[in-house]
């Protein structure tokens, strides 16, 4: 597996400063954010200059790019606030080769309207999930334009909160543009060690080669979210069961500051070289 980061871990707004910062930290990979090009995380437009700059940046530092992430509210109660984030999946998705990658990373969004992270008890209404399947058959057909994957990331707080209901979005569209990015934090809140295995590993085996990208955040004991190496997953496990998938993509960590970087990656490095 390559070890990345989330590019936006350097709060850099130039391509060549978060990657080279990436480089430095000890990583061969990034999921980029068109923030760190100095747009906004969802443009309406990406300029051909800017996207090449990325690839650019790519080549120079030696850091792969890939994915990069278009997440917007698929399930957000005001249609004119889909619509926008719509269009900027657009753009990001035209610009996708010209960066250098074939993958554009969403999560299935929240009713919530102030906070797409935040659970709503609307989420599981039989109303969210077809407004939610709507988005992406309307998602889907940019992804044969433009060639590109969309990798979908379960999220406690989202529409598709669970590996069994992402598998359930995959076996409704039957089609290899949609794919997983898999997060082990992503998937409890609070459980014994022994629960958690048994959910990630079961995780792993419902969805398979359907694994486009692999996240690593970690997990406090109380549930909140941590640094990787610094909480309760058990990374060599997490490891292995991605291994035993055949899974063999980029394990690409975030929710950590610049300055933490460079120990999760040795930390990270280890594992995958242990394991």
């Amino acid at each position: 597996m390559k070890l990345g980061i989330f590019a936006k871990a350097f709060d850099a707004t130039r391509p060549d400063v978060a990657l080279t910062a990436a480089r430095a930290a000890g990583y061969e990979a990034v999921q980029y954010n068109m923030a760190c090009s100095g747009l906004e995380a969802l443009p309406m437009e990406v300029p051909e200059a800017v996207a090449q700059a990325v690839q650019t940046a790519s080549r120079d530092s030696g850091i792969e790019i890939v994915a990069v992430s278009a997440t917007y509210n698929m399930v957000h109660p005001d249609p004119g606030e889909r619509e926008k984030g719509r269009k900027s999946f657009a753009a990001i998705g035209a610009a996708a080769h010209a960066m250098g990658t074939r993958l554009l990373t969403v999560c299935t969004g929240s009713r919530d309207a102030e906070n797409q992270w935040r659970h709503h008890s609307d989420n599981e209404k039989p109303e969210s999930w077809l407004e939610m399947c709507r988005e992406f058959a309307l998602l889907l057909p940019l992804a044969e334009q433009y060639d590109f994957v969309i990798g979908i990331e379960p999220e406690l707080a989202n529409v598709v909160s669970s590996a069994a209901l992402a598998r359930k979005l995959l076996d409704a569209f039957q089609t290899d543009r949609l794919g997983v990015v898999l997060d082990p934090a992503n998937l409890f809140d609070v459980e014994t060690s022994a629960r958690q295995k048994v959910i990630v590993e079961s995780a792993i085996d419902l969805l398979g080669d359907y694994i486009v990208l692999a996240h690593a955040k970690d997990r406090l004991a109380d549930g909140h979210f941590a640094v990787a190496g610094k909480g309760v997953i058990d990374f060599p496990h997490y490891i292995t069961a991605l291994r035993r998938a055949g899974f063999d993509g980029a394990l690409v960590t975030h929710g950590l500051a610049a300055q933490d970087a460079p120990g999760v990656s040795a930390f990270l490095s280890r594992v995958l070289a242990e394991f």
